[in-house]
């Protein structure tokens, strides 16, 4: 039997995944590592979708999605950000943002093009460089930089091979926000070095503390951005698999080329129900908004009391906080706590550089759950700290014996 591709052999498993399995497995288990609402898709959206099927409505739409869907994409973003995409060619209903990703990679690079990667970040971006024959370069950002990657870093990486800018804010699982200052930065900087930017903003309408900034509404960001966003996450519509990218005319054909061969076009059903999500979805997300509020302070409260240090996260549905205090390996933690107390997170080493010493906690999940995992995690936090303390202490007199 032939050997499967190097490429394939080469992809690690996702860090998320793993977990995830893990979960599924044990009974009892509070999950604070899924990054999905905890709310159904609203009636309205549901019953768009369900009435398309009763008309049959479910075959191939155009490769770009429905005409009116991409209206509507381009009056949401008009809206929100004051930008304009011509729905007729600049913008692609996707399945989901990760199809987006994958997309935009593929049309960009040629084997060995490099692309800029602020780390930790959601798992799928690196894999979706190198599937695309690139190179991702990392980027560490720490709790100091307000998970931000500094101007300085981004020289330092900067080769001739370099392509892209790969940005996610609101992050996935910092919850960081970028702000606009240090955006216009960046756009310069790409500017200045002829580089794509991609902006994955499908958290944008869970910022909290300051205001989101779509990227290519920055002076000369528009030209050289690949902006992808989706429903997932401010609808409550993850299993759809409903996202949409907008690019410049001739980068969206490309994007559009690859899309017809592989995908042909997002499901029907699933584009009028995002329809509906934006002629109607509004007072929802403000709903889900305002309990994603509540139980964001209440984790990150309840974290730090028990000594987890933990920096208020500003938009998305995350709270990194730092473990050092237990002695435990983020790998450990997360392990041990499943196993130990029955509560699931997720070590920040899935998130690539700069995520050991973290866990991700989603606070997408009832306040009655997160006060329990709380609960729990005092527990465990207690029992390793304590017994960090004693080795520490053990070590410090058998050292003193010895002089």
């Amino acid at each position: 039997m032939p050997h499967i591709s190097q490429a394939a052999q080469a992809l690690p498993p996702s860090g998320i995944r793993k977990f995830f399995d893990l979960v599924a497995s044990t009974e009892g288990v509070i999950s604070l590592g899924v990054g999905e609402p905890d709310f159904f898709t609203p009636w309205a959206l549901r019953e768009a979708a369900i009435y398309s099927i009763e008309k049959g409505r479910t075959t191939y739409t155009s490769n770009y999605g429905l005409l009116e869907l991409r209206e509507r994409i381009a009056g949401h973003i008009f809206d929100h950000y004051q930008v304009e995409y011509d729905p007729a060619e600049e913008i692609l209903a996707t399945v989901g943002v990760s199809e987006g990703m994958d997309l935009a990679m593929r049309v960009i690079l040629n084997p060995g093009d490099e692309v800029l990667v602020p780390q930790p970040c959601y798992v799928s971006y690196e894999p979706c460089v190198f599937m695309a024959g690139g190179v991702p370069v990392g980027i560490p950002t720490s709790p100091a930089e307000q998970f931000l990657p500094t101007l300085a870093q981004l020289e330092g990486a900067l080769s001739r091979r370099t392509k892209a800018i790969l940005l996610g804010y609101p992050s996935n699982p910092t919850g960081a926000i970028m702000p606009r200052k240090r955006i216009e930065e960046i756009v310069a900087f790409a500017q200045k070095h002829d580089l794509y930017l991609i902006s994955d903003e499908i958290y944008d309408r869970l910022t909290y503390d300051g205001t989101h900034t779509c990227v290519s509404s920055v002076p000369g960001a528009k030209e050289r951005t690949i902006l992808l966003n989706g429903f997932s996450k401010a609808y409550a519509m993850t299993g759809w698999r409903l996202g949409y990218a907008c690019a410049p005319r001739d980068v969206l054909a490309a994007m559009v080329k690859i899309h017809s061969y592989t995908i042909i076009s997002a499901p029907i059903m699933a584009q009028r129900a995002g329809i509906e999500a934006l002629k109607s979805g509004e007072p929802a997300v403000r709903e889900m908004f305002d309990h994603y509020n509540r139980r964001r302070r209440l984790i990150v409260a309840g974290l730090s009391d028990i000594g987890l240090e933990c920096h208020l996260p500003q938009g998305a549905f995350y709270a990194f906080p730092e473990i050092e205090v237990t002695g435990l390996t983020s790998e450990e933690f997360a392990e041990k706590l499943l196993f130990e107390e029955k509560v699931a997170v997720v070590p920040g080493t899935a998130f690539g550089m700069g995520g050991e010493g973290h866990v991700r906690c989603s606070y997408a999940t009832s306040i009655d759950k997160i006060e329990t995992a709380l609960v729990r995690m005092r527990r465990f936090v207690d029992k390793y700290r304590d017994a960090r303390t004693s080795h520490s202490t053990l070590a410090r007199t058998v050292a003193g014996a010895a002089r």
